[in-house]
This record gives structure tokens, C-alpha cells and sequence, in this order.
């Protein structure tokens, strides 16, 4: 059997504590903060509050990372506020696209890999076919050009990286499209929520949760000098859809975060029925929406050994979390 050498240290079989250190930027977001839950069992995380690193600032950066030497960086920093990004897109693209660009230069100049997150808005959202992650790209705004642009620079710059293009993300906590529902929800008898844009709401805790599994292995060697690092991802270096199975409009995860809602409990004053569907030029906004954010997500499932779940199930998962909570 031949076994691959890790761009790590690796663990010591000797039960000492591990050595590895994962940078999670951007961990007071969504995706952060369920990155820092799971990645812990791999490794040390290290996730420094904006006033200790000012991700905006390249210099602070460089020093940062001069300092603290991390053996593993996870970019779940990013720019997402897809209007703002059309009147801010000098801040949109410094952290969608050159934050990108110094994180894998610096983790190419080492030998070491970068997980780095992406969006659905890189497809021009055209037609109703499955993108695949070698389906032609188009943005249609700011918010996406600069994560696509951050892609590039990514795979451009030489280093092991795995990139994970989601969409829709929510979670229990932050602001987001199904807190924002259940508020009105409590207010509202009725509401018109978009139905033309089809897509899947994607969990944060899925996505941090499928990125530990990647990173860890699985298998260790204790009769063999040669040990797998747990942080050597097993999953060939590339892009990668991530989000659960199945579609929806809008529309229809307004309604399902009702349904779901109601039967938990939840005192609300609307129905599933009292939501209207309307067409995206009815509800216009400055950036321009994809109508098709359908991903495929074969290429995940094969390269992981597994299968994922539904949306459905996911917002059940998401919604006990921060009804329990709330």
C-alpha cells in the first residue's frame, strides 16, 4: 500500500496534543461559526475578531499570517451583500477576490492546501439544466464577478485548494431569509414572496459539516511511519457544488419554513396559503438575481463516498435549532 505524504505534520501516535492550526476567516458569519463547531476535532482553530485581523487591510494580513504560521486556512470571509457590492464593489472585490488571491499565494508558497467558498452567482442563471462545476460562468453583478474572481485566482495560484460552491445559505443564527420569514410571519397575514428563482437553502452547519468530513481522512497507520494527516483532504483538489438535495423557489421555502414553523409550534398569524408567488420583475432590486441556482452535486457525492440530504429535512434540522434557542 502506498501511502501519500501530507503537507502536514502529522499526528504523533504517541497521544500528544495535535500541532495543527486552521485559520477560519470570517467566523463571526454564518459559515464561520458553524466552521469553528466542527473543524475543532482536526485541529487547533484559530479565529481572530476583526480587531485583531482586518481582513480588508492586505498588510495586516500578511503580517497575521507571518505571525501565526497556520498549517490549514478555511476562507469563509467574504463580501455578501449582493446590493451593496453595486455601490461598494472596491470592498466587494479586496474581499471576494484579492483576500482569495493572498490566502492561496501564501498557502502555495508553503505547501499547503485552502478551502475556499464560492456562490451560485458565478452562472449567468439562464435556462433550467444542472450547472456543473465546468458549465460556462457568467455573473450578472458585482457580488458575483468578484467571487468568480476569487475562484480564478485560487486555482490560478498553484496551491491544493478545494472550492465550495454553494447557495442560499441561512442558519440559526444571523440574519437571513428564514429568521427574516418567521418575523414576518408573526406580523403578517399574508406575503409575496418571488417564485421564478429556483435554487436549494443550504444550511450553514451542512456546509461546515461536509468540509470536515473532507478534510478528514479517516485513516490512521500506527504501523507505519508514514501517517495520513487528518487535515489532507480526500477529495481530488478542484471545485465542488455543495447544498443539499432537491429545488425550490423562493416561494417555496417561504412556504415550507411556514409549514414546518407551525407544526414546531410557532405562534404565527399567516398560513402557507396566505403566501403569494410573484415573478422576480415584480420585486425589482439594484444587483440582478439568477433565476437558475439549480447545482449539481454528483461530483461531490462521488468524490466524498456519500449522499446528500434533502433541503426539506435540513430546515427542519435548522428551524428546531433556533426555535429551541429563540
Amino acid at each position: 500500500m502506498t501511502h501519500h505524504s501530507s503537507p502536514f505534520t502529522p499526528h504523533s501516535s504517541q497521544g500528544k496534543h495535535s500541532p495543527f492550526t486552521i485559520l477560519v476567516t470570517g467566523s463571526n458569519g454564518q459559515v464561520g461559526f458553524e466552521l469553528k463547531r466542527q473543524l475543532c476535532l482536526l485541529g487547533e482553530v484559530l479565529a481572530p475578531e476583526r480587531a485583531e485581523l482586518d481582513l480588508a487591510d492586505a498588510a495586516a494580513v500578511d503580517r497575521w499570517l507571518e505571525a501565526n504560521r497556520p498549517t490549514l486556512i478555511v476562507n469563509a470571509a467574504a463580501y455578501t451583500g449582493v446590493d451593496k457590492a453595486e455601490e461598494e464593489p472596491e470592498l466587494a472585490r479586496r474581499l471576494n477576490a484579492e483576500l482569495p488571491a493572498q490566502l492561496a499565494e501564501y498557502s502555495a508558497a508553503h505547501g499547503q492546501w485552502l478551502v475556499h467558498y464560492s456562490s451560485d452567482y458565478v452562472y449567468p442563471g439562464s435556462g433550467e439544466a444542472l450547472w456543473e462545476e465546468g458549465s460556462t460562468t457568467g455573473p450578472l453583478g458585482v457580488y458575483g464577478q468578484t467571487k468568480l474572481a476569487g475562484d480564478e485566482a485560487v486555482q490560478a495560484s498553484g496551491c491544493e485548494h478545494l472550492i465550495f460552491r454553494t447557495s442560499w445559505v441561512y442558519s440559526a443564527r444571523g440574519n437571513n431569509f428564514m429568521k427574516t420569514m418567521l418575523r414576518l410571519g408573526r406580523e403578517r397575514e399574508a406575503l409575496k414572496v418571488v417564485g421564478d428563482q429556483i435554487g436549494a437553502p443550504t444550511p450553514a452547519r451542512l456546509i461546515a459539516q461536509v468540509t470536515a468530513l473532507a478534510l478528514h481522512q479517516g485513516e490512521t497507520i500506527h504501523s507505519s511511519q508514514a501517517q495520513r494527516s487528518p487535515l489532507t483532504p480526500h477529495a481530488p483538489a478542484g471545485i465542488y457544488h455543495l447544498a443539499p438535495r432537491g429545488k425550490t423557489s423562493w416561494h417555496g421555502f417561504a412556504s415550507e419554513i411556514f409549514r414546518q414553523a407551525a407544526e414546531y409550534g410557532e405562534a404565527l398569524v399567516i398560513t402557507p396559503d396566505n403566501v403569494a408567488p410573484i415573478p422576480t420583475a415584480e420585486y425589482p432590486t439594484p444587483a440582478q438575481r439568477p433565476l437558475n441556482s439549480r447545482l449539481s452535486l454528483d461530483k461531490l457525492e462521488q468524490a466524498l463516498g456519500i449522499q446528500l440530504p434533502g433541503w426539506q429535512e435540513q430546515l427542519a434540522l435548522t428551524l428546531s435549532e433556533h426555535l429551541t434557542k429563540a
